[in-house]
């Protein structure tokens, strides 16, 4: 048995001791959940009771192939931008070409970003990269402050090492970076933009809180309260330096155009926006497509290569004509139409809207109505990543039960630096919604 479901296993006895049968510390846990604003739309954001963990090979491992795939993706952004044949594969609308041709002022693309992985054993593959406006950084924080401190854990402890990794400060660190860098010299007013939240509490607020902890002025704004004039971006009265995007780029341009207040503030250099506008590149799916076309990375560093060949999923917009795989040339439909076993059709935006399809789950007869509908709208085709699997231990009407669940570990990247990951649980297979899902904090595991 290997040094994790060793630990694993060890965590779910002490559950099942005497010692914690009665199942009242778990509701202490839950009522802290609830004081924290740990919870969305009055469901805490952690049905689970246990914490994630990854072993200390794994977190170097995790750090090492995220900061060279940061770099690689940083390169590509950088090509793509200064190349309109590159630029076209990246299927972008108008007015996102538009906003992308936007200087941010300052060096990064992407100053917060987070990264979807799935570990199994020794492997490590990449599924998806959101720069947009990824979320997890403060309710992770949060979530690992509890469970470190909870009974189980402290008696699971006795044996193990545990590490809590990442937070709020390394982000607040890499936010006043990112305006230094754009020019700014006093000590911004921080707006977070985000639509109108109906549940009440939310991650924002933990941050908005955070910042006034540590002297900025900081509002939480919609975009329908922001004014431009004179030079100045403000909300009310509140005169804006340094804005928090939580907007996707997409969700921003179904309700906007480009003559609002904010593009305007930001084409003109009079506010410093995180992420920039130009992160939707890299949140295409299409950029692995680009990342995994050896002809484009040939002069990338070794360890970027590496990186990419080591832990990207081989990936191409899917339409008719030849492409490369594994060195061979190919013709991409024929390809897909044999290979459904081993790929992946997804949309090429990352918002809800389309469908994705495993192969391995369809008959050859769906699976061919599923390629035609992939040529009909931008979809990238993927090869399919073996899901890690783990039991973890949940309340089921009051009684302690055990479920196989899917793990998506998100390691948190601030101005190309992995500090800190947190994970996401989810029933194997799930399609859609479901409420045995939401986070668990990540913790690194040794033995003493």
């Amino acid at each position: 048995m290997s040094q994790l479901n060793e630990a694993i296993a060890r965590y779910h006895r002490i559950l099942e001791s005497e010692p914690y049968r009665d199942l009242s510390w778990v509701k202490t846990m839950q009522e802290q959940m609830e004081a924290e604003n740990l919870s969305r739309g009055g469901r805490l954001l952690c049905p689970f009771l246990r914490p994630n963990f990854v072993t200390q090979k794994q977190y170097d491992t995790l750090v090492k192939a995220g900061e060279a795939l940061m770099s690689a993706i940083d390169r590509m952004q950088k090509m793509a931008l200064a190349s309109p044949a590159l630029l076209a594969r990246m299927q972008l609308l108008p007015a996102e070409k538009m906003l992308a041709a936007i200087d941010p002022g300052y060096d990064v693309p992407e100053v917060s970003s987070k990264l979807d992985l799935q570990i199994n054993n020794g492997s490590l593959h990449v599924t998806q990269y959101n720069p947009d406006s990824p979320t997890g950084v403060a309710y992770s924080e949060g979530l690992s402050d509890i469970f470190y401190d909870c009974p189980p854990v402290k008696e699971f402890r006795r044996k193990y090492n545990l590490t809590r990794v990442g937070g709020k400060r390394p982000f607040l660190a890499a936010l006043l970076k990112a305006y230094k860098q754009f020019g700014g010299t006093d000590r911004p007013n921080i707006a977070i933009l985000e639509f109108r939240n109906p549940s009440g509490s939310s991650e924002f607020e933990l941050f908005r809180d955070m910042f006034r902890k540590e002297g900025f002025p900081s509002e939480i704004v919609t975009p329908e309260q922001l004014e431009y004039r004179n030079g100045v971006l403000k909300a009310g009265n509140f005169e804006i330096n340094l804005i928090y995007r939580r907007i996707s780029v997409q969700e921003f341009l179904v309700k906007f155009d480009l003559s609002h207040p904010l593009v305007g503030a930001y084409r003109d250099h009079n506010v410093c926006m995180v992420n920039s506008f130009r992160s939707e590149l890299a949140q295409k799916r299409a950029m692995f497509g680009l990342l995994t076309d050896e002809s484009l990375t040939a002069k990338f560093t070794m360890a970027e290569r590496k990186a990419i060949r080591e832990h990207v999923p081989w990936t191409r917009l899917v339409k008719a004509g030849n492409t490369t795989y594994n060195g061979d040339t190919i013709k991409l439909l024929d390809f897909i139409h044999e290979q459904r076993e081993k790929l992946v059709l997804k949309p090429n935006d990352d918002n809800g809207d389309g469908a994705s399809f495993y192969g391995s789950e369809l008959d050859q007869t769906a699976w061919e109505r599923a390629v035609r509908t992939a040529q009909r709208s931008p979809y990238v085709v993927q090869e399919r990543v073996e899901t890690a699997r783990f039991l973890f231990p949940m309340l089921n009407y009051g009684h302690l039960e055990f479920k196989e669940m899917q793990v998506d570990v998100h390691p948190q990247v601030f101005l190309g630096k992995v500090s800190g990951c947190s994970s996401y649980v989810s029933a194997a297979n799930a399609t859609a919604f479901s409420s045995s899902a939401g986070l668990t904090p990540t913790f690194i595991i040794d033995s003493k």
